[in-house]
């Protein structure tokens, strides 16, 4: 018979024993995200972009010049933030070469194509995305994409809107926005009256233009609401109806901004009003996000489900 102690050693060493499958199982999950996978990661889709320079400088233009298009600087810090909140999915899948990113790469290099000679702005934009991402799933592969699929789908407002297409929602936006700020301003009794897209108050002209008909705040807004859908478990139909009233809430904020704005241009001076018009547009998207989250908070309130269980 062994002496006691070693009784006791083997006991105590039974009993603190480890299985090791679960951690070699992680090792072998994560061992593919090594520096070199990364570095050639970064090194695809950065030849995807020096490829497609002339679509990416050209983006780059637009979003620098055009203020309706100011949205575009945001996508790339959502779209990072969406992929790094989901680190953890990302770190059980192993990257590996995959047939799709080369498929990817040729269907966006001739999207681009034909969107450049066609000239044709939006597909050329695109066609040069979907090189990159084909680049980068040469590399990773399309599960790992798929993984993080809403920041792969919010890349696609990196794509500007076209200025025709952007005329064809606007001017109708900016009678309709008229129409309700003359409307309300009625109501309160102030002598108002409108033509077109055009408000007289106090016998002053004022014009909604395209600078403060709503459009500008509707991308913006849309996306900080994508993002937040996408980082708390929300139901499937808790993010839709964010989404879809996403815009109603910025055209409607837009008309609450709409209003003080008309009336100091009929009543203050130019300045003032001009003023006040340029810095209270970014304040109104935050004022919007915040009603939407009263929505959310209002059907906690009545019991009904939003997230997930």
């Amino acid at each position: 018979m062994p002496p006691a102690d070693v009784l006791v050693t083997l006991t105590i060493d039974t009993s603190i024993s480890v299985d090791p499958l679960p951690t070699l199982a992680v090792e072998a999950s994560t061992r593919g995200w090594t520096a070199a996978r990364l570095g050639m990661a970064v090194l695809f889709a950065g030849a995807g972009v020096l490829a497609t320079r002339g679509a990416w400088d050209d983006i780059l233009h637009i979003a620098l010049r055009d203020e309706e298009s100011s949205h575009v600087w945001l996508v790339p810090l959502l779209a990072g933030w969406l992929a790094w909140i989901r680190r953890k999915e990302l770190s059980t899948l192993q990257p590996s070469s995959d047939f799709w990113g080369p498929i990817l790469v040729a269907l966006g290099w001739a999207v681009s194509h034909w969107g450049f000679y066609g000239a044709r702005q939006s597909p050329w934009h695109f066609g040069a995305l979907l090189v990159v991402l084909g680049c980068l799933t040469t590399v990773v592969g399309s599960r790992v994409l798929w993984s993080v699929w809403p920041a792969v789908l919010v890349m696609v407002f990196i794509v500007p809107v076209p200025g025709m297409v952007r005329q064809q929602i606007s001017i109708p936006l900016e009678r309709a926005t008229a129409s309700v700020t003359t409307t309300l301003l009625g109501l309160a009794g102030a002598p108002v009256s409108r033509s077109g897209n055009q408000i007289l108050i106090n016998n002053y002209p004022v014009t909604v233009a395209e600078a403060c008909n709503g459009l500008r705040m509707i991308f913006p807004l849309f996306l900080i609401v994508y993002v937040f859908c996408f980082t708390l478990p929300l139901r499937s139909g808790v993010r839709w109806l964010l989404l879809l009233t996403s815009p109603l809430c910025a055209i409607a904020c837009n008309v609450v901004r709409l209003l003080p704005t008309v009336v100091l241009f009929g009543y203050a001076s130019k300045d003032v009003a001009d003023k006040f018009h340029d810095y209270s547009g970014w304040p109104m998207v935050s004022i919007a996000f915040l009603v939407l989250m009263g929505v959310v908070k209002l059907m906690q309130a009545f019991k009904l489900p939003v997230m997930k269980s």
